[in-house]
């Protein structure tokens, strides 16, 4: 069945929300405990997308959402405003089909196209399947944080994992075009 990505619009955020909520209370991407509200999801949605980074959707033929993923800020500090860091979630019947591995692709894609020069991935419970989705989408594992949450009565390891977006350090950044411009120096 074919799989397509597309924007995220404000009439797929209840299953956002559903996707999110599976992710939160059966795994480990998340370390929160409880999910949040679909206006919770909505207002963090604004947030990401009002300062113009991209999130994206994957749906079938029926127009089903099957995942979302988008990019952030890695932090709010302005020297770090050339890195973003990426976020995946997947329903659970769309694991393991290559879904995630296009949805990560596209954000790469944009993110690059948009001026950024680093992508981070923050991948809680230093879940298998997720550092094998990132390493094949050109990233390399930059750390292990031991014990960084618990969660599901156990302690969990945080892998850290990077990939260089564009001309990453080898030239200098356009102040006066985005991300270059999100904040006055």
């Amino acid at each position: 069945m074919p799989v397509f990505i597309r924007e995220v619009l404000p009439s797929d955020f209840g299953a956002v929300t559903a996707i999110y909520s599976e992710a939160v209370l059966n795994g480990v991407a998340s370390y929160e405990i409880a999910p949040p509200t679909e206006a919770e999801m909505a207002a963090r949605f604004s947030a990401i997308t009002g300062q113009h980074y991209p999130y994206v959707a994957a749906v079938d033929e029926a127009g089903s959402l099957l995942g979302y993923a988008y990019a952030s800020a890695f932090r709010t500090r302005p020297a770090y405003r050339w890195m973003v860091e990426d976020s995946i979630y997947l329903a659970p019947e769309a694991r393991g089909r290559g879904i995630g591995k296009m949805l990560l692709e596209e954000i790469v894609k944009r993110c690059a196209a948009l001026g950024f020069r680093q992508m981070t991935a923050v991948i809680g419970g230093a879940h298998p399947a997720s550092i094998a989705l990132h390493k094949a989408v050109g990233f390399q594992e930059a750390g292990l944080l031991k014990g960084t949450g618990y969660k599901h009565g156990r302690w969990l390891d945080t892998m850290i994992m990077q990939r260089v977006l564009g001309d990453g350090t080898t030239s200098e950044p356009d102040l006066t075009a985005y991300p270059g411009n999100l904040f006055r120096e």
